[in-house]
């Protein structure tokens, strides 16, 4: 693996983070729904974990008429999601030991991710992380969620390495799917959570199975 640059998606792939749709699914069952259970369909799930969480939670106001307009949803998305990145979210195995590698060798870091900077910035201190990446790139920046190619490619400008050079660390189908057609090396990243795994596996240049963490890419 000869890399320079790194380019990391954040939930499911730095951090273990996934989970959290199923809480926030929990709290708008409440909030929203008199105590009804509430989950998207598979379809429209797939669609809002690749989308900044602003439009996604717009969508499931215009889809599901989620609370009085989709800035309340949004607000109230906020809240659980902050929450847990402030106080309750953590790494995914290996990633600590795999980045102070990467900082040790000299390969520059950044984040490429559909998430909202300040939950972001909020995930990476509270894992202690956030001295090791010099840049944050957002879908909301770049105007474009990840079934484009624009986060990623702006993300390879700000490191300044070439493309033949940087990798793309993701979980996500479309994520990395995106990448390795815009012609990125790429890490595929096993998450529970996650759809797509045959195509995460047949098309990613390393793949992190279940059992296996981040420190593969040293072997």
């Amino acid at each position: 693996m000869h890399i320079s640059g790194a380019i990391f998606d954040m939930d499911g792939t730095l951090i273990d983070s996934l989970m959290l749709w199923d809480i926030l699914w929990e709290d708008f069952s409440r909030r929203f729904c008199q105590g009804q259970p509430f989950r998207p369909s598979a379809e429209t799930d797939k669609a809002i974990r690749t989308l900044p969480l602003k439009e996604a939670m717009y969508l499931l106001h215009e889809v599901y008429g989620l609370g009085q307009d989709g800035e309340s949803v949004y607000q109230a998305a906020t809240e659980v999601f902050l929450d847990f990145y402030r106080t309750r979210v953590t790494l995914k195995a290996g990633v600590r030991e795999f980045l102070d590698h990467c900082a040790h060798t000299g390969v520059k870091m950044v984040v490429a991710t559909a998430s909202d900077p300040v939950q972001v910035h909020a995930a990476l201190n509270h894992c202690g992380i956030e001295h090791h990446i010099s840049a944050l790139v957002t879908c909301s920046e770049v105007g474009v969620g990840k079934h484009e190619p624009a986060v990623y490619e702006k993300a390879l400008e700000i490191l300044g390495t070439s493309k033949e050079e940087t990798w793309v660390f993701e979980d996500s189908c479309v994520g990395l799917t995106t990448a390795h057609k815009a012609g990125f090396h790429t890490v595929g990243i096993y998450d529970a959570y996650n759809f797509g795994q045959d195509t995460i596996q047949s098309l990613a240049d390393i793949y992190i199975a279940p059992g296996e963490d981040m420190t593969k890419c040293l072997n």
